[in-house]
């Protein structure tokens, strides 16, 4: 009897087992009616949400690294950009114009006006507004877009192509702009923001983190000779559009000014390039004041002490600038510098590399001093500097009057050089890039005196001459030697 009632038991035990099992899944798993006549599109609907869905009623970003405060206020003061341009263009020739090259010049290139665009910050409430010198050069004509669509016609202030900074302005009062920041408290890993205009996409904000300082990328130096290249590297996203935009910090102060992008295909890959606020912050001033910038030197040669050229040197650091050559009546020179000393900091601030030492000393004006220590024989010393400026002095440099006209540069003679010549007056040439000057011959140094036996008085009377001229001109003129030349040139 006792197995009977144990074998029952069992039984009675499984069959509830399955009941309970059967039940549990009718519960809690659909009819299969439910999904019987739906597609799979619809079934797959039903499993979909749009990422950007929010429960919450308040913004759920982690502390710390919040972007919303610093992008909703930089966006306010950034502009778009747009210059009209010049450039020179291929046009066909006449088969006859070969025969008269030698009076007409050289026709094969003729202007056509374009259009780029970069981006701005405007860092007063009066409108004036920091970018890039790459974006404003060699333009015609500069309109400001800003955040709200209001547009307007800007001026050029002044330009420094050695740290490829331009300050321009706009008419206008009240405006929004952003505070400068502290680029030298700026740490590597630090979160920061790239506020511009890609492809003429307004008001575009990426995010990155700061992946280097003092970088050297050589696309300023392989230009200009005094090139000064100590840039912020971010991997915030930087494309054409963004040169002359805001770097920002999460408090929204400008660390720097987006200026140029590493990349084999012409779009953002992988790192982006600002010029630092210190340095900024010089330019800017400078131009405000002088119209051009006052740049400090020391009057030195100088190399990495990993450049290839020093392979064969001990050195008693690994970390310091190594002093090539000493410039003669330099400040470093009048302050006891030699050959071969290494640099290790400028004002107790170390410098590794040329880049640091470059920065640093371009944040001062000639006249100043710093102080300056190195090694010598591997013997710590120091020096206190009085810092000049390229032409070896201490006074202000006047803003140029250096213009640029198909394809060269020119400026107006000074004084001691026409009393020289025994000439009244004419626009010299500086720099001959391609163009109609160089497809004529004309050679850096040459003073253009009259067109079409007309005066030329200075560089602005040149350029008005040359405006209402249509086809062929004589270009009249002298070099510093005294040799006159005179030269045809086709004009339109």
């Amino acid at each position: 009897m006792e197995k009977k009632q144990f074998f029952l038991g069992i039984i009675f035990a499984s069959i509830l087992s399955a009941v309970i099992s059967v039940g549990g899944y009718v519960y809690f798993n659909p009819s299969p009616s439910a999904t019987d006549n739906k597609s799979f599109e619809e079934i797959q609907a039903d499993n979909t949400r749009f990422s950007s869905f929010l429960d919450e009623t308040e913004y759920n970003v982690p502390e710390g690294i919040n972007f919303i405060h610093a992008a909703e206020e930089v966006t306010k003061g950034v502009v778009h950009i747009k210059a009209q341009v010049e450039r020179d263009m291929p046009r066909s020739r006449s088969p006859f114009e070969e025969l008269f090259r030698d009076y007409y010049g050289d026709r094969g290139q003729q202007p056509r006006k374009g259009q780029s665009s970069g981006s701005g910050v405007i860092i007063s409430p009066d409108g004036y507004i920091v970018t890039n010198n790459h974006v404003v050069d060699n333009a015609t004509e500069l309109e400001v877009v800003l955040h709200d669509n209001r547009s307007y016609t800007a001026q050029v202030i002044g330009t420094d192509p050695n740290t490829d900074i331009a300050l321009i302005k706009i008419d206008e009062e009240d405006l929004n702009f952003v505070e400068f920041g502290n680029s030298d408290n700026t740490k590597v890993g630090e979160w920061v923001l790239a506020v511009g205009n890609p492809f003429n996409l307004t008001s575009t904000v990426t995010a990155g983190i700061v992946s280097a300082k003092a970088r050297n990328i050589n696309i300023l130096n392989r230009q200009n000779r005094y090139g000064i290249e100590s840039f912020i590297q971010t991997d915030a996203a930087v494309n054409p559009g963004n040169s002359g935009g805001a770097l920002v910090n999460l408090s929204g102060k400008l660390i720097g000014v987006n200026t140029a992008i590493a990349t084999p295909t012409g779009s953002f890959a992988g790192y982006s390039f600002a010029v630092p606020s210190i340095l900024v912050q010089k330019v800017v001033n400078d131009l405000k004041e002088y119209g051009v910038v006052q740049r400090a030197v020391l009057g030195v040669s100088i190399l990495d002490l990993n450049d290839p050229r020093l392979e064969n040197k001990d050195f008693p650091t690994n970390s310091g600038v190594f002093v090539a050559a000493i410039n003669p009546g330099s400040a470093a020179e009048e302050a006891g510098m030699e050959d071969e000393d290494i640099i290790i900091k400028i004002n107790d601030k170390e410098v590794t590399n040329v880049a640091e030492l470059q920065e640093q000393i371009a944040r001062y004006s000639p006249g100043e001093k710093v102080k300056v220590t190195y090694l010598r024989d591997g013997n710590e010393q120091t020096a206190n500097v009085e810092l000049k400026n390229l032409m070896n002095s201490t006074e202000v440099v006047k803003a140029s009057t250096a213009k640029m006209l198909g394809g060269a540069t020119f400026e107006d003679l000074t004084a001691e050089e026409m009393e020289r010549l025994d000439i009244k007056g004419g626009a010299k040439v500086v720099e001959v890039k391609e163009g109609k000057w160089k497809d004529i011959g004309i050679e850096e140094g040459f003073i253009i005196t009259a067109v079409d036996k007309g005066a030329v008085a200075n560089t602005e009377d040149l350029i008005e001459t040359l405006q209402g001229k249509q086809g062929g001109v004589l270009i009249e003129g002298i070099y510093p030697d005294g040799t006159k030349a005179y030269y045809g040139m086709g004009w339109q």
